[in-house]
This record gives C-alpha cells, structure tokens and sequence, in this order.
C-alpha cells in the first residue's frame, strides 16, 4: 500500500509540475513541449531530482498522448481532403525522403558504423514528428493555415514510409530473407489501404451512427474506437499513430466538432505525459559525448527540413511567410525517430545510436518549436527591410 502511495504522489508532483510549466510556457509565449521534454531529463534516472515513477503506466500514457495527438489531428481534416493532399503530395514526400535521409545515412558511415546502423540513423534524420507538430499546430492555432494541408500531406507521406521501412528494418535486423520482408511490407501496406478506405467510403455513416445526444455514449465510444484501430494497426505492423489519424478523417460534419471539444483536454493530458516520458528515457550522462554530433546533425536536417516545408509551400504558390512557417513545422523530430533507433539498440547494433539519437531529437524537439514560434515575425521583419 506504501509502494503505490508513493507513485500517488509522484505522479501527482509531476502533473502540477507539468500545470506550472504550461503557465510558464504561456506566460512567455512558447510552446510547452521544450518545457515537458527538460522536466522529463530532471526528473528521470541520472537527473537532478529522479522519481521513481511506475514505468509501465507512464508509457501506457505517453502511446495514448500520441495517438490522441494524432486522432485530433486527423478531425481536422476530411477524407476528401486527404486524397487529395495525397495525390498532390507526392512530389513534395519525394524531395522530402532525398534531403532528409541521406545526411544521417551519410553520417553513420563517416562514423565508420555498420551499413544498416547508418540506415538506421537516416530514418531517424527523415521522420518528423508527428506528435509534436499535431501539438504546435493545436498551440499555435496553424490549423486552418493556408500551408496546413501540405504540411500534412508530407506527415502522411512519411507515416505510410514508416509502414513500409519498420517492418523492413525489424526483419533485417534478425536476418530473415527476402520472403520474410516481402510478406511484412504486404501486410502492412494491406492495413493502411483497407483502414484508408473505410474512412473514406464509410466515414459519414460511421458519424451518423455515433452520434448521440449524451456527451459521455460519445466520448466511449470514440474513445474505445481510436484505440482499438491504433492497436490492431500496431499489431499488423503498421504505426497506431496513422491508424488514430485515419480514424480522425473518418469523423466529419457536426460529430467531428463535438468530438474535439470532448477530446482536447484528454488530449492534452496524456500529450504532456509523452513529451516527459520521453524526456525520462534519456540519461543525461549519455548526452555529453554525442551532444556536438547530435548539433552538427540537427542544424544540417534543420535546413533540409526547412528546405523541404519551403519547396512544397512556394510548389503550390503560397507566400513566403506561410513557406517559412511550413518547414520550421516540419524541423521537429520525436517518436519515431526513437522507435527507430531502439529497433537498433534492442541487438546491441551500434553502441551510439541511441544516445546520438535521444540528443539528436530532444535538441530539435526543442529547436523546432521556437523557430515555430518566431519564424513568423522574423520573415515579416525581413520582408520590411527588403520593402
């Protein structure tokens, strides 16, 4: 009974610890996140304050905040919407693989690692994280932004890449053959098309038949419904965060505004709770020997990322402004970039890929949302002295 007062406790001291912080983070006008992410290295093994936290319900917490993070991001657009972003984005996702996953494939073999580490360390370098940006895009209001959709477009790209590259990467690292990689890219390409389609062809009607006059009858069973899709899309391989999105587009109409006024404080919650999760994975002692690498690394995927957001925004003859902001969105690098890199860890493939991974992407999920934040006035502010 001692044992989980204590995690009572903890857990409560991290919550009000996370409230301050947010307050912080608004008072100052930035985005939380960096907040979340520090207090998650002071709080965890190594830190300045380490709290016995319970592991497992932290982590059953943060996947929820990534899926919710998700689901809300996919309420904000149609099925309708995404087809077409898919169809148009296509270029946009090329040049994005080209200039993001060669610098980190290139740098694992300048540091003389094994060839599948530094394909390992690409993957890292082209994922962007689609659970910070879904939550800048909430913080900052750019949801209805003219550059929103493509930046969604390239966010779908890479997750329907992922559905291809981990099971790829998972069936390398065990050395099985190629009918072993063709039958996993199989399946998981199957389950997107088939969750893709049934929120396509049956969304409306799925809206119709939750809809309820109770609050609490919809809350359930969206609730149970994004989870259950993210689970059977983990299972078959494929990232639950895209099965949570595509349950998102599935919503429309009336139903999908109710669900986002349900849904946000949820959302929230559970969002703050991955971001410090993902903060208490990282020792800070792994951090110094790697943090110079992980800085020449992030600076250099930082002007490709930008690169990328800013061809795709100008490709579709948008202003500058809304270029900048577009691939400062982009810069962000989190959850996956983890996955990937714990995929090499787990068989001791390379011994610095997971501390340069965690300093690689806690240094740019910190970057990514200031210059999120400042990008806007700071292009207005060139624009004027070029007017």
């Amino acid at each position: 009974m001692e044992d989980i007062s204590f995690v009572f406790i903890e857990l409560g001291i991290a919550v009000v610890g996370l409230a301050v912080l947010t307050r912080l983070a608004n008072s100052w006008k930035l985005s939380a996140i960096p907040f979340y992410l520090l207090a998650g290295l002071a709080f965890g093994n190594g830190g300045i304050l380490p709290l016995r936290f319970s592991e497992e319900f932290v982590h059953i917490g943060a996947e929820i905040g990534v899926i919710l993070l998700l689901f809300m991001l996919g309420l904000e657009h149609s099925g309708e919407e995404l087809s077409e972003n898919l169809k148009t984005g296509i270029p946009a996702g090329a040049v994005d693989f080209v200039l993001n996953f060669p610098p980190g494939l290139i740098f694992g073999l300048l540091l003389g690692w094994n060839p599948l580490a530094a394909i390992l360390l690409g993957g890292v370098t082209y994922i962007s994280s689609s659970g910070v940006i879904a939550k800048l895009m909430a913080e900052f209001g750019h949801g209805k932004y003219r550059e929103t959709p493509f930046v969604i477009s390239i966010l779908v790209i890479e997750d329907l890449t992922m559905a291809i590259y981990l099971p790829l990467i998972a069936v390398l690292l065990i050395g099985q053959g190629i009918t072993s990689i063709l039958i996993s890219i199989l399946i998981a390409l199957i389950t997107v098309s088939v969750v893709l389609y049934i929120a396509l062809r049956f969304g409306k009607r799925l809206s119709l038949l939750i809809a309820h006059q109770s609050d609490e009858v919809i809350l359930f069973t969206i609730f149970g419904i994004v989870l259950l899709v993210a689970g059977l899309a983990q299972r078959l391989q494929v990232s639950a965060a895209i099965g949570a999105f595509l349950v998102g587009i599935a919503f429309s109409g009336p139903i999908a505004a109710r669900t986002h006024k349900l849904v946000s404080p949820l959302r929230d919650l559970f969002a703050a709770i991955f971001f410090l999760f993902f903060g208490l994975q990282v020792d800070p002692a792994s951090l110094p020997p790697v943090l110079l690498l992980a800085v020449i690394l992030g600076l250099i995927t930082t002007l490709t990322k930008f690169l990328t957001g800013w061809w795709s925004a100008r490709r579709a003859k948008l202003n500058r402004t809304e270029a900048a902001r577009a691939g400062a969105t982009l810069i962000a690098r989190g959850e996956f970039s983890i996955v990937i890199a714990g995929l090499g860890v787990g068989v001791g493939l390379e011994s610095q890929l997971g501390a340069l991974a965690a300093a690689y992407v806690l240094f740019l999920a910190i970057l990514g949302p200031l210059l999120t934040r400042y990008v806007e006035p700071l292009t207005r502010w060139i624009s004027r002295q070029e007017g």
